[in-house]
């Protein structure tokens, strides 16, 4: 038996909303994190800090941390634009945020 378009609505509707919760809770988790080892005292780029955030994941996933810029000449910093967004609520100023 095939579902009505409407029941699916409803379903993707019910998934919309359980991914915007996740993605809440896990913001602030790790925003949390962050506060309490410092970073939000640091002055860094969002596009460096997710670039550095990336690496960081990699590593924890036991892979090689793959560069999502230009590395800057001497002082090994990362630059420029990231190919992965932001999760929802993880921006500065995005809903969810403590």
């Amino acid at each position: 038996m095939k579902k009505p378009s409407s029941k699916i609505r409803e379903e993707i509707t019910k998934l919309q909303d359980q991914l915007r919760a996740a993605e809440t809770r896990e913001a602030e988790r790790i925003g949390r994190i962050a506060l309490k080892a410092g970073i939000g005292e640091i002055d860094i780029d969002e596009a460096e800090l997710q670039a550095a955030f990336e690496e960081i994941a990699s590593w924890f996933r036991g892979g090689k941390a793959a560069s999502t810029g230009k590395r800057n000449a001497g002082d090994g910093r990362i630059t420029g634009e990231t190919s992965a967004t932001l999760a929802s609520g993880a921006s500065a100023g995005g809903p969810g945020e403590a």
